[in-house]
């Protein structure tokens, strides 16, 4: 297995008597969407500010592509970006003008300045705009600039700190695509972010952090395996087979008579869809729909930052440390409706 481009390893920092990170590890792939995930508070800006050198550790260590961020801060700082939770961009300015003075400040020759301006503005869509003043951008041109700007230098690793924070749904869904074209590239992404779909959709590995601590990670797929409460999903025909599949015998945990479903608590999904049909076909109740529905990253969330005595239970079943292939649902993907989850 190659070298990770980031690896954390036993990583402790405090501001006085209060402990910030208390041992974190981490590993990130060379290519791979890394996302940590946690509640204000957790160490994630912390972890993040260790990283890009602007704090040092108390202890452990930490190494970027290979540069280890004390004492070869200088190295890590070739090899990085980091865009925060807000655009760095002077808004008196244009776009075309950001960039170039970001270009010179990296040193590029007067004939790169331009040419990297051009193809940046391009690859952002940010083209049209590029000589109007920064101060007249949306929010999300703003952010678009922003990440624009951090890979002037063309760097190998790329650092978002909460990057979608106030952006509205649709600018935060074009920065993801972004995001996934940028990793499609090579580049490896560190993302912090509070927003859960944000992690769902983007992450190839997520940890999850509270208290300074990694209290579990792996797929999106993986860390929903880890929270009990699946359920098959029953759709049927009508108002009349609704209420027969009531009666079939099965325990039946939520009732959505306005989209015509019942939920079946399970543990094992194969199982109970072949147990389901089997009875519906006994009793000739019209089902139209059989699927699995897994517990979402919102339920993983809370049990691991929410509860002491869940995160007990869910860390007892073992914490996935290495991604993993998804497991498929027995039937078909998970299903949400209105009033059902």
């Amino acid at each position: 297995m190659p070298d990770p481009m980031i690896d954390v390893r036993g990583l402790t920092r405090s501001y006085g008597s209060h402990a910030v990170l208390q041992g974190v590890d981490l590993s990130v792939r060379r290519g791979e969407i890394f996302a940590l995930l946690g509640p204000n508070g957790a160490g994630k800006t912390t972890a993040v500010n260790i990283l890009t050198t602007l704090v040092r550790p108390d202890a452990g260590t930490a190494t970027i592509a290979g540069h280890d961020v004390v004492r070869q801060a200088a190295r890590v700082r070739e090899v990085i970006a980091l865009t925060g939770q807000y655009a760095s961009v002077d808004e008196f300015q244009t776009g075309e003008e950001n960039l170039a003075m970001m270009a010179t400040l990296a040193h590029l020759p007067r004939a790169a300045v331009r040419a990297r301006t051009a193809e940046l503005l391009d690859r952002f869509d940010l083209t049209d705009a590029a000589r109007r003043r920064v101060e007249t951008y949306s929010g999300g041109m703003r952010r678009r600039l922003d990440l624009a700007i951090s890979l002037v230098a063309s760097p190998q690793v790329l650092i978002l700190d909460e990057p979608t924070t106030g952006l509205d749904p649709q600018s935060r869904s074009e920065l993801w695509d972004v995001v996934r074209e940028l990793a499609a590239d090579g580049i490896t992404v560190l993302l912090t972010t509070q927003y859960l779909e944000e992690a769902d959709r983007l992450a190839d590995t997520i940890a999850v952090l509270d208290g300074g601590r990694i209290v579990a990670r792996g797929t999106a797929s993986e860390l929903k395996a880890l929270v009990p409460g699946q359920h098959v999903r029953v759709d049927v025909e009508d108002s009349h087979a609704l209420a027969s599949v009531q009666q079939i015998g099965l325990e039946i945990s939520e009732v959505d008579e306005k989209d015509l479903a019942a939920l079946v608590p399970t543990t094992d999904p194969l199982r109970t869809v072949r147990d389901v049909l089997a009875r519906a076909d006994e009793r000739g109740i019209p089902v139209t729909g059989v699927s699995v529905v897994k517990p979402s990253l919102d339920d993983v969330f809370l049990a691991l930052t929410g509860s002491r005595a869940a995160r007990a239970t869910i860390q007892a079943q073992g914490t996935p440390t290495t991604p993993s292939a998804p497991t498929q649902p027995a039937v078909s993907p998970a299903t949400t409706k209105a009033g059902l989850r």
